[in-house]
């Protein structure tokens, strides 16, 4: 009866767990709808005592829908205690019949023992009889008066640890399997422990077993147990409910104590520091692709196996650093254009400022034009020339279709990357500054790569839109020779150690076919000798001299350059000739002073 009593018990539960929250709020749900869209199921109003109701409702439904993922558990535990009760009224049986054929052998006259044949199993209500797991485990008979033989049925209790029959009147022998049970003690009684009856018994060890106690100790262990249980259950609960609030009121800052950044962000994604240590290999030092003024840049790939450009901020603590990020998140979230670099996400902790970009598989101009690897593939002629047009565009669009303006500072072969068709787009925006279109920006820092900043930006610290002409200028000029704009290598042949002057030291010589890169296989003189123009205007000493970008798209097109290229000429001729005057007029003075050294040497002494 008790089998039956606790199978259907088990299986009303497990059909309780398994209903649908839907189905055991089935009497709320037109309440929830109606006050989530602001009505109310009876057409009037809420009243107070509703409200409360209303609220605890909706916490317990937000309780039980992280209580699904554990129903089938607890169905699991429920079942597997069910089925380990029924396959224990089969072995138990055995043991006790065992017991049963033990206590009719020992002839209990005095009705010492409550063994009844009916009960389940004598683990439940048998007196003086110990189980563990659902085994006879301790069986203690010690002084009860039992008279009488010991059956040999006792060997059947496979599972005995303890077996006391001290101070009991029996007689016969003492199976030898009872020997290694681990504690016995049969002193003061009758039995025979070898072949002949007559040979004394070694007594063994006086055991005193309380069953209450040991019974006890089996509740305490099972309630300390099952409070376990519960409370894991009730520690999933609480982390999975504060998992749900925190991702729900997720903030821009995530340490306390920051001073707020509100940025306009748009569609830009926050990553958790975990995921970019996950993406990066811990920030492995072989993946490294990149590092500059800023920090390190790292090849990542994102649980949906999407690539990305990991850039984790090197100098946070200081106030550059800080400055920089919230520059570059600015600035990057608002400026969109097929030929900038597009921002991803950001991730901030207490002490890392770190973006997120797309990696490029194609890596930068730089790499392609001088960092090649054995059988990767090279920038042609064509190639080029759309790196060319795409930078001038992208840069366009900083100067002249942002407010505020903004300025690259390091534009260079380096900084322009190319996607997995080789379009080009402008990265590295953590030098990037804001320009009032009413003021010139004047910095107190120089910033840039060598060879590609202006004149003016080195010698007084003033930064505008021609300084990243300038830079424009000196990148074109790599385009076409595959060069660096500052080569050490050169002085070995000639005195210029600038990409810029050798350039013009090879025009001023007719040697337009020694500035194309030796590895371009074919090329449009045309276009290169258009690029070429282009490049030197950009470059001019004067920051008045040099185009605008939105003339520099228009020259590259053909559009003006004519004109604007014989005026560079003229200057360019009027300013070689007044250097050649100037460097023989040095000549000459130096050889005066020779010969008036020489006269004064011949006065008269």
């Amino acid at each position: 009866m008790m089998i039956i009593i606790m199978t259907v018990f088990s299986f009303l539960i497990c059909f309780f767990l398994c209903l649908p929250p839907s189905f055991m709020h089935s009497s709320f749900a037109a309440f929830v709808m109606a006050k989530d869209s602001g009505g109310h199921p009876s057409g009037g109003k809420t009243s107070s005592a509703e409200s409360f109701c209303y609220t605890k409702y909706r916490y317990i439904f937000g309780v039980f829908s992280l209580w699904n993922p554990l129903k089938l558990v607890i169905s699991c535990l429920i079942l597997l205690n069910l089925f380990k009760i029924t396959i224990s009224t089969k072995e138990p049986d055995t043991e006790g019949n065992a017991l049963l054929d033990l206590m009719l052998a020992l002839n209990d006259s005095n009705g010492q023992t409550n063994w009844d044949p009916y009960l389940v199993s004598p683990c439940f209500s048998w007196n003086h009889v110990n189980c563990r797991d659902e085994h006879v485990e301790s069986l203690n008979l010690n002084s009860l008066g039992f008279s009488g033989t010991l059956s040999p049925a006792i060997t059947k209790l496979k599972f005995l640890v303890t077996l006391d029959l001290s101070s009991n009147n029996l007689t016969g022998r003492i199976p030898k399997e009872l020997f290694s049970v681990a504690m016995f003690n049969f002193t003061g009684t009758h039995l025979a422990c070898g072949v002949s009856l007559e040979e004394p018994c070694i007594p063994g060890s006086p055991l005193r077993v309380s069953t209450s106690m040991s019974r006890l100790k089996v509740i305490a262990t099972s309630a300390s147990c099952g409070a376990f249980i519960f409370l894991i259950l009730m520690a999933v609960l609480a982390y999975r409910y504060h998992q749900f609030h925190k991702e729900k009121n997720d903030i821009f800052v995530d340490v306390a104590g920051e001073d707020d950044r509100k940025f306009s962000l748009g569609q830009i994604r926050r990553f958790s520091w975990r995921e970019l240590q996950l993406a990066t290999d811990n920030f492995s030092e072989n993946n490294i692709i990149g590092q500059g003024g800023f920090g390190k840049v790292y090849k990542g790939m994102l649980s949906d196996n999407m690539k990305v450009a990991v850039k984790r901020l090197a100098d946070y603590y200081s106030p550059g650093g800080e400055a920089a990020f919230q520059r570059e998140v600015q600035l990057i979230s608002v400026a969109v254009h097929k030929n900038l670099l597009r921002l991803i996400g950001f991730c901030t902790t207490s002490s890392e400022r770190i973006l997120v970009y797309p990696y490029m598989q194609n890596l930068s101009v730089a790499y392609r034009l001088r960092e090649l690897k054995p059988g990767e593939k090279g920038l042609d002629w064509p190639t080029r020339k759309n790196i060319a047009f795409g930078a001038a565009h992208g840069l366009e669009y900083l100067h002249e279709h942002c407010n505020p303006k903004i300025i690259h500072r390091d534009l260079k072969a380096a900084n322009i990357l190319l996607d997995d068709n080789f379009e080009p787009v402008l990265g590295d925006f953590g030098l990037a500054k804001h320009v009032d279109t009413k003021f010139t920006h004047v910095t107190t820092q120089v910033r840039g790569t060598m060879g590609h900043i202006a004149p003016e930006y080195i010698s007084t610290g003033k930064s505008s839109e021609k300084t990243d002409v300038f830079g424009y200028g000196i990148t074109l000029l790599e385009l076409v020779t595959g060069q660096r704009a500052i080569d050490l290598s050169r002085l070995e042949e000639e005195e210029e150690v600038l990409l810029l002057d050798h350039i013009k030291k090879l025009l001023r010589e007719n040697r337009l076919d020694d500035i194309v890169d030796g590895n371009l296989k074919t090329c449009d003189r045309k276009e290169v000798e258009t690029i070429v123009q282009v490049a030197l205007l950009c470059t001019n000493s004067s920051p008045e001299g040099r185009p605008k970008m939105t003339e520099v798209v228009k020259m590259l097109q053909g559009i003006g350059l004519a004109e604007k290229w014989a005026k560079w000429e003229q200057l360019e001729d009027a300013m070689n000739q007044d250097l050649s005057l100037m460097s023989r007029q040095y000549i000459w003075a130096e050889d005066s002073c020779t010969d008036q050294e020489a006269i004064q040497l011949s006065k008269a002494r």
